[in-house]
């Protein structure tokens, strides 16, 4: 307990929550560099400070409490804080300067980096950014981006990935539009709609086939390799076309399209060099676009 606040150490905060993590105080121990006893006495100070006992100890075993529980989110939102923090501490330190250039699909690029690159000034002011708004992973390859945001994981062995999150998209079209067309009331219904492609449209009508939505290359009256303009169709009532749902949300006046039957996910990754990775300043800012689209 801090005496001057009243608040629980986050040093026994972080004893506690790797405990919980690792499942016994031997492997927290190990894992944390202390001694058994010594991590013992930091998760029972913690218990103490707190008035309330977060494991029952059977033997070497232990089981969280219903208030051991409870504890476990308030403790990791404290960590994550404290990361957080420390971002920003590392961000400030003059060192840090330079260009980092990142890539990312030209919506992902319009929609969602800019509020991340927002905060990553206010955090790293030293650093400059250049987004490079493209899907193509050889832009990493060949040294004209050093960190990308990608929707597919590369195979290539000298790129380190890490997967973000999985989201989620559905099939959206304006209300104008389906007020003028119709709202489609089961699959066959669809064929009979104009739809807009984001990208190749062969590519597009076998992803749709997979889906169990066979159609016919007529339907796609438009097509723009820009996924950018293609929803600005979209957007524009000009038909129904597909979108990653926190950023269609950004957007009034739209309606998901059979959202039982339409309904995709896809992962979130975030690539960088393998050498690339070690560097402070690339490793920064890897890291807190890890926390802002994660």
């Amino acid at each position: 307990m801090d005496r001057e606040t009243g608040q629980p150490d986050w040093n026994h905060l972080h004893a506690f929550l790797v405990t919980v993590e690792q499942g016994s105080l031997s492997a927290a121990a190990r894992s944390l560099g202390l001694t058994q006893p010594t991590l013992s006495r930091q998760v029972s100070a913690l218990e103490e400070s707190l008035s309330l006992m977060l494991f029952e100890r059977n033997g070497k075993r232990l089981t969280l409490t219903d208030a051991g529980r409870e504890l476990v989110n308030s403790a990791k939102d404290m960590g994550r804080a404290a990361e957080r923090l420390s971002l920003t501490a590392s961000g400030q330190r003059s060192g840090l300067r330079g260009l980092v250039r990142i890539t990312a699909s030209d919506v992902t690029s319009a929609y969602l980096l800019p509020d991340v690159i927002r905060k990553l000034r206010v955090q790293a002011p030293q650093i400059s950014v250049e987004i490079v708004a493209t899907d193509s992973i050889q832009n990493l390859m060949l040294r004209d981006a050093d960190i990308a945001v990608r929707h597919v994981r590369p195979e290539q062995p000298n790129l380190v990935a890490r997967l973000l999150s999985e989201k989620s998209g559905h099939f959206y079209a304006a209300s104008s539009y389906l007020e003028a067309r119709g709202r489609p009331a089961d699959i066959s219904d669809l064929v009979q709609h104009d739809w807009v492609a984001m990208g190749d449209v062969d590519r597009m009508r076998a992803y749709m086939d997979g889906m169990g939505v066979p159609l016919p290359a007529e339907v796609f009256r438009l097509n723009s390799e820009n996924s950018l303009v293609a929803w600005e169709m979209v957007k524009a009532g000009m038909g129904i076309g597909p979108m990653d749902d926190e950023i269609a949300s950004l957007s009034p006046g739209l309606e998901r399209v059979l959202p039982q039957a339409l309904q995709v996910t896809f992962p979130v990754w975030l690539v960088t060099h393998r050498e690339i990775h070690t560097s402070p300043r690339i490793r920064l800012v890897y890291d807190l676009l890890a926390d802002g689209l994660g």
